[in-house]
């Protein structure tokens, strides 16, 4: 690529380049100051005009044969446009702007066939423009300016909304197993306080040592029972507290009905209440019955305390997960984790949401900014949530896609139309009522996935089945 001038250099005449039309309404001293600080250049087939993100140094315009422009998405060059129209202009066209010093080629030109360019440094453009159209400078500055701005103060709002949005439902989602726990704490508080009412009553002998005998026994057993207990549903464990409740009426225990349900959420058998009354004397099975009762009680209590604190702390796991707190900003990670930790972010969202997971947990680990990626699932996730409008089933599908991880993110809602589907990712543009969306939710985790990352996002969408595709690949960039 040469676009330099030498003495020998062809240069345009004010009459030639008043055909351009980029020229034409120029008057002859404008086009004359132009021909003078302009040249031409003739470059072969399959020639670099300007490279992307290189500095923009020169405009050039088309006076014959045909050009490429392409824009760099992930590892790909894609072309997005290819022209012979004479007087097509490309390289520096922002240069009247302030900043134009730090300004880079926006994409790569090439030539198809031999081509000949006018050539203008861009400083000479960008001092034209200032000069011969101040106001227009300033509108067109202006307009760039605040596009720039407004996108990057929506972006930053529509962060913090979702920001405030995943708090208040991490919020809700800590204070039912935060609250769960200070109920059973209060119950265990009273357990405790008739634990030291009955070893008063021991150090008192007004408790039979038979009984005590009988106990020892029977309580590692039941408490063993406890932890081992299966999971019952409710039918099951009324049926279960039934079957109790005739044995302990049976066998002459008075309120047999309250003792019933702890039984039966302990795991505890008629047949195991059978080596009870096998075990104690008949006038001592009221009293055993009950300490075992109030035995198993107690380790339900330390149990769901136990489950609550466990569920605070898986909630609290998901948050730093999603937040990425604890790790390197970019890294292999098992692309599961994000999405596990999406979801439990969002479970006050997913109420009314049936959710399959179709997971291959063969996949290798993915080099990626695991905390970005993450804004990119609560993003299609929470699309997919309000395209349902709260009701559907959300489908999270991962699989090997060649030398690329493919995640879906699946809805049941109405679909998007076919006329929409270009533009669903551009910024600003949302299908949402007025204040009710920012249009920048998929535009982000579109450069997220595709810029940030070298990867794809896709829709694939008909009535009742839409698809979000991200491709993500194995191989880390040589730079991200």
């Amino acid at each position: 690529m040469t676009l330099t001038a030498d003495p020998t250099t062809t240069r345009l005449s004010p009459d030639e380049l008043r055909e351009l039309f980029l020229f034409e309404a120029l008057d002859d001293e404008q086009l004359t100051w132009l021909a003078e600080r302009g040249w031409v250049v003739d470059l072969p087939a399959d020639d670099l005009v300007c490279q992307e993100g290189e500095p923009a140094e020169v405009m050039v315009v088309l006076l014959s044969g045909t050009l490429s422009m392409s824009r760099r998405v992930g590892p790909d060059d894609v072309e997005t446009v290819r022209t012979d129209q004479k007087g097509v202009y490309a390289g520096a066209m922002s240069s009247y702007l302030r900043e134009a010093a730090s300004a880079t080629y926006t994409a790569s030109v090439r030539t198809v066939t031999e081509v000949s360019l006018f050539v203008l440094r861009a400083d000479d453009f960008g001092k034209a423009v200032q000069t011969w159209f101040p106001m227009a400078t300033h509108l067109l500055e202006g307009l760039m300016i605040g596009m720039r701005n407004s996108q990057q103060i929506v972006g930053q709002r529509q962060q913090l909304l979702a920001l405030g949005a995943l708090a208040a439902g991490l919020t809700h989602e800590l204070n039912n197993p935060a609250a769960a726990a200070v109920r059973a704490n209060a119950a265990l508080r009273e357990r405790i306080a008739g634990m030291r009412s009955k070893l008063a009553m021991l150090a008192r002998k007004e408790i039979d040592h038979r009984l005590l005998e009988v106990l020892v026994e029977v309580q590692e057993a039941a408490v063993t029972a406890v932890a081992e207990a299966p999971e019952l549903s409710a039918l099951e464990e009324s049926d279960q507290e039934d079957q109790l409740g005739e044995w302990l009426d049976e066998h002459g225990i008075d309120d047999g009905w309250s003792l019933a349900p702890v039984f039966a959420s302990a795991g505890t058998t008629v047949e195991f209440l059978d080596r009870v009354a096998a075990a104690a004397p008949d006038d001592l099975l009221d009293n055993a019955v009950r300490w075992l009762a109030y035995t198993l009680d107690t380790e339900l209590l330390l149990k769901e305390i136990g489950d609550s604190v466990t569920r605070i702390s898986t909630l609290v796991g998901a948050a730093r997960q999603y937040s990425n707190m604890d790790r390197a900003p970019f890294e292999r990670v098992d692309i599961h984790e994000g999405l596990k930790s999406t979801l439990a972010m969002l479970a006050t969202k997913l109420d009314g949401v049936t959710v399959v997971k179709e997971l291959d947990r063969t996949l290798p680990k993915v080099p990626v900014y695991a905390g970005e990626l993450n804004q990119v699932w609560t993003n299609l996730i929470d699309n997919a949530v309000q395209a349902m409008d709260g009701h559907g089933t959300l489908t999270v599908r991962t699989a090997l896609d060649g030398d690329r991880v493919r995640v879906e993110i699946g809805d049941t809602g109405p679909g998007v139309p076919v006329e929409l589907r270009q533009r669903i990712f551009e910024p600003f543009f949302t299908t949402k009522p007025v204040g009710q969306g920012t249009g920048l939710g998929l535009d982000i985790s579109y450069r997220i996935v595709v810029i940030r990352h070298g990867g794809d996002l896709t829709v694939e969408s008909q009535p009742g089945d839409t698809r979000f595709v991200v491709h993500l690949p194995l191989t880390e960039r040589s730079s991200v």
